[in-house]
């Protein structure tokens, strides 16, 4: 671990950094669209780098983080970027339900937290729904908050603004020209060029697939950067997504277990034409059974013997992901100087 990051000093409000993150995400899209476009990159798997003459996986793999502990196992893991949901903030950090009730300073003290210990060559997409208010002036100010913060790029969706979950009923969306104005205000917000403005379509399940393809175009054209179409339930609109949209635009898949949209691999996805696949509440769902086990186990057991034995990460393998040895070696060193 370097001194910056003992000390605390990772992405968060580091123009620098955040700049190089940024630029990061930039060099794996680039990289990804033209190894699907030229038929090359690698089938392997693994961490994108990037660079010249280097493999690359069959597709871009995002992590839901619900804190920074889980962050830094997702990127020793070898996920190529990291994920702020919105659920993941309502459920994990507030206790309620994704149902537009989380603030823009709620997403961004775990933003904040993540980048801090995180370093830029994994970068922090967030979720920013609707952009956190009625007016333009609201997503300028969201956009400018992220990229201080040290995120790499945002999605924000063409819901209402009293939103919904992606994967349950009753959505509604704003009209294209709505949306593609909530798309300019991001885009003129940026004071890093290299920021990623990703927009998010729940067009399919309100309107259908031909209003959702002409969204996308739309906001594209707008000045999005990269495309999440939301819920989708088949492989061949993915196929049509990436026809509309040709080959140098990014596009999310999100595989959200049990949702509208099956879980497909890496390989099917890329195929189909994304570049990107998220997988945006996996950990968290696994916590909370992991949670759930434990807390039931030392009830029956009357102890937790037999949890700390099957059930637990050990004290070493904690110590191992936040590199714990190492501050404490830098504060013994310092009190022996």
């Amino acid at each position: 671990m370097s001194a910056a990051a003992m000390r605390g000093g990772g992405g968060g409000g580091v123009v620098g950094t955040t700049t190089s993150a940024c630029k990061r995400l930039r060099q794996l899209f680039s990289g990804v669209l033209s190894s699907s476009s030229s038929g090359g990159g690698s089938a392997s798997g693994g961490s994108a780098s990037g660079g010249s003459g280097d493999l690359l996986p069959p597709i871009l793999k995002c992590a839901g983080a619900l804190n920074a502990y889980t962050a830094l196992q997702a990127h020793q893991a070898g996920f190529d970027m990291i994920y702020v949901s919105g659920g993941g903030v309502a459920l994990g950090s507030m206790g309620h339900p994704d149902l537009g009730i989380t603030t823009l300073d709620d997403v961004l003290t775990d933003v904040r937290r993540i980048t801090r210990v995180v370093p830029p060559t994994t970068p922090l997409l967030v979720d920013i729904d609707t952009g956190f208010g009625t007016s333009q002036f609201a997503i300028k100010r969201a956009i400018k908050d992220m990229i201080s913060a040290g995120a790499a790029a945002v999605h924000i969706e063409d819901q209402v603004l009293a939103k919904r979950c992606g994967h349950r009923p009753n959505k509604a969306v704003v009209s294209t020209e709505e949306m593609c104005a909530r798309i300019s205000a991001a885009v003129e917000a940026r004071t890093d060029p290299d920021f990623v403005i990703m927009a998010r379509t729940d067009a399919l399940a309100v309107e259908g697939i031909d209003s959702a393809l002409e969204r996308a175009k739309a906001y594209v054209d707008a000045g999005a950067d990269a495309i999440f179409p939301e819920a989708l339930t088949e492989l061949e609109q993915y196929k049509a997504f990436r026809e509309k949209l040709g080959p140098t635009v990014p596009i999310l898949a999100n595989m959200t277990e049990f949702g509208k949209t099956p879980l497909y691999t890496g390989e099917q996805l890329k195929t189909a034409g994304a570049t990107l696949a998220l997988y945006p509440l996996s950990a968290f769902r696994a916590q909370s059974r992991a949670a759930a086990e434990v807390y039931a186990a030392i009830i029956n057991d009357d102890g937790n013997a037999r949890a700390e034995k099957e059930l637990m990460h050990t004290r070493e393998q904690t110590y191992a992901v936040i590199d714990y040895h190492a501050y404490e070696k830098a504060m013994d060193d310092a009190e022996g100087s």
